[in-house]
């Protein structure tokens, strides 16, 4: 099974916008998609795909009380159908309070003599489910900042998908990338990978080569770079919809340059695909 995290330090980058599409992506070329919602915030992949959940009911059965062992309900039931071919598990308002939660689970199972690592819960609530044996890929959008979400993420993917935002700190953010998957692998003991660097809502005055080169130089593949498409994806995010699905359904003409774009996505989802191979 594919597994991989989109992560960016900085909000405002497209992470959420990306994980979306390229979950639309992945599930054209006929893949099996579940995508996980780490992201606390009301603005996150869940609000992002129109998915109606009960987020700030505390007895709801959610994606938290799995982490910390304290499930309501079965894992399966956590799913939810999206109307773009592949599956989610949303978001919930206690993923706000999951550092305090882990804690407290922790020192339970250390006081019973038990082993409970907080930053590896989601790869066994996964290991558990048998998840591997009903998908081909398993995107995690944690949200922009390092923490114990995050930590999940990764300990349960292993790879990285990272968006980087292309004016003024672009440069800067490209150089970041190395401290990023540093400091990941050394917190959570193991090499983290990275599939794509993607630079994204980059402007036509701005230089292209420059940022390839510095990304290559860092031993990272670049396959698509994606131009400043801010109509396509405010689009998206108030229609509730991937970009595939708003240019299907809610634009009114044929436009070139956002065909292009969704031609983009594609080859980045297949060589994600093909890296992992």
């Amino acid at each position: 099974m594919l597994t991989y995290t989109v992560y960016s330090e900085s909000g405002g980058v497209g992470k959420t916008t990306l994980t979306a599409n390229l979950a639309d992506a992945h599930s054209q070329r006929d893949q099996d998609v579940l995508v996980i919602d780490l992201d606390p915030q009301q603005g996150s992949l869940t609000y992002l795909l129109g998915v109606d959940t009960s987020r700030d009911d505390d007895d709801a059965d959610n994606i938290a009380r799995h982490l910390i062992d304290r499930p309501g309900g079965s894992f399966d039931d956590l799913i939810h159908d999206t109307p773009f071919g592949f599956d989610l598990i949303p978001s919930h308002n206690m993923l706000e309070s999951l550092p305090q939660l882990l804690n407290k689970a922790q020192e339970m199972a250390e006081d019973l003599g038990d082993s409970f690592n907080p930053h590896d819960r989601l790869r066994q609530v996964l290991m558990n489910a048998d998840v591997n044996q009903d998908y081909d890929v398993l995107i995690v959008d944690p949200p922009a900042t390092a923490g114990v979400q995050l930590y999940n993420a990764v300990s349960a993917t292993r790879s990285l998908v990272l968006p980087v935002e292309p004016t003024g700190k672009g440069l800067q953010s490209i150089s970041g990338i190395e401290d990023i998957v540093t400091n990941l692998s050394t917190e959570l003991g193991f090499d983290v990978g990275v599939l794509a660097v993607v630079p994204n809502g980059v402007g036509q005055t701005t230089n292209q080569d420059q940022y390839l080169t510095q990304i290559q130089e860092l031993g990272y593949d670049a396959p698509v770079i994606l131009r400043n498409r801010a109509s396509l994806f405010e689009g998206c995010w108030d229609e509730q919809c991937t970009a595939f699905h708003y240019v299907g359904y809610y634009r009114n003409r044929h436009r070139d340059y956002e065909v292009d774009t969704l031609d983009k996505l594609r080859t980045l989802a297949t060589h994600i695909e093909e890296v992992d191979q």
